[in-house]
């Protein structure tokens, strides 16, 4: 797994992605792999993942926030392409 994970970083770095960015992206599909072996069970996954209920919900919310916060941006560029 190690030898898997520094070609993606090399190649991360090739593409300079900050650390913050790589560490959030990776959390994030962690988190959604994880939910997805679950069923979205919320609690089981949470203990999965060694972290508290309510911070995997919190952290799921941020997440749909911010796909919803880009989606109206998109639209925007569309119409504006027309």
């Amino acid at each position: 797994m190690r030898d898997r994970m520094e070609i993606l970083i090399n190649e991360m770095l090739d593409g300079q992605i900050l650390l913050d960015e790589a560490i959030t992206e990776f959390e994030k599909l962690y988190i959604q792999l994880a939910l997805a072996r679950y069923s979205e069970h919320l609690s089981n996954t949470a203990n999965a993942l060694g972290i508290h209920r309510n911070t995997l919900s919190k952290r799921v919310a941020g997440y749909e926030a911010k796909a919803k916060s880009k989606k109206p941006a998109k639209r925007l560029l569309k119409k504006a392409a027309r």
